[in-house]
């Protein structure tokens, strides 16, 4: 069977040798793709079996050419650039990876919030994040690897979820909250990690953050959609202490720039996975799984039942 790597960011060569090592010791044949045109994926995908993929679109397009197609999994966990409902009326399952990119997206948290109330390192006295309090919006993988990391810092660390058993946050030594209001006007720096829904998509903007606490941050390494960025900018015009940095850059992310400079920072593109540990992790446990479910049908993390 062929199995197809498509990546528009294509995945560490480390990374691509170990794929190919798990394809190919299972008896089937590697396709890869790196940073080809939808018309090259178009026909990439028409004689394949399985799809690997990273952050690219697999939309009604692909899938009908895909005719043999049986399974997609993408190596991370956010699967909206996959179009699951047309998938499944296509019979096939769609996987992620769940918990395999989490601490590097985690660590990029911290990595732009130092920098942040740091001034940009420009020489001018910041401020510290001992004993400063973080709100945790969502806490799944990636949330807990960011309260684990606060922790280390000497914050206090609360988050929503309402997924999660307050025991079970308890037991993390996190303090469990019930409502958005409440995570945001008791922390002065809040990290989102929800996912892109219907119920979430534009959730996030003035309202909630002018509930921040004074000098409050919103981190945001979930996805772009979940901000209504024209409430954002009336929220960082409205509270000129109030920062928002984020891995998603904003569609309006230059007119953002050019009004609240250093209030903001955007990453050119989506760099939270973007670690050769992140890499290789996922890209194998991707292999894995299309290799375990075109074997004997395993779908442990199908996300399309």
């Amino acid at each position: 069977m062929k199995i197809l790597v498509a990546t528009e960011k294509p995945f560490a060569a480390v990374a691509v040798d170990g794929i190919r090592k798990e394809i190919e010791a299972a008896g089937h044949e590697l396709v890869l793709l790196e940073k080809g045109t939808k018309d090259d994926f178009i026909k990439a995908v028409a004689d394949v079996e399985g799809l690997i993929v990273r952050s690219d679109i697999v939309d009604t397009t692909i899938l009908d050419a895909a005719k043999n197609l049986k399974v997609i999994v993408r190596a991370g966990a956010g699967v909206d650039s996959i179009d699951l409902e047309a998938a499944k009326q296509r019979g096939v399952c769609v996987m992620n990876t769940p918990g395999q990119n989490s601490n590097a997206v985690a660590e990029l948290v911290f990595g732009m919030l130092v920098m942040l109330i740091r001034n940009n390192f420009n020489g001018k006295a910041g401020t510290e994040l001992k004993g400063k309090t973080l709100g945790i919006h969502a806490y799944g993988q990636v949330g807990r690897n960011v309260a684990r990391i606060a922790k280390g810092f000497g914050m206090e660390v609360s988050a929503l979820d309402p997924f999660v058993t307050d025991e079970a946050m308890i037991a993390d030594g996190i303090r469990p909250v019930h409502s958005v209001e409440e995570l945001y006007s008791n922390n002065q720096y809040v990290s989102l990690h929800i996912p892109a829904t219907a119920e979430t998509k534009k959730s996030i903007g003035e309202r909630l953050i002018d509930l921040l606490p004074e000098n409050g941050v919103v981190i945001n390494t979930a996805r772009k959609e979940i901000i209504d960025e024209p409430s954002l900018v009336e929220a960082l015009r409205k509270r000129t202490d109030v920062r928002y940095v984020a891995d998603v850059k904003p569609d309006i992310a230059d007119d953002i720039k050019a009004e609240f400079a250093d209030r903001v920072f955007f990453t050119p593109k989506k760099m939270g996975a973007q670690t050769a540990e992140a890499n290789i992790n996922a890209g194998i446990a991707a292999a894995k799984q299309v290799v375990a479910f075109l074997k004997d049908g395993w779908n442990k993390y199908q996300v399309n039942k």
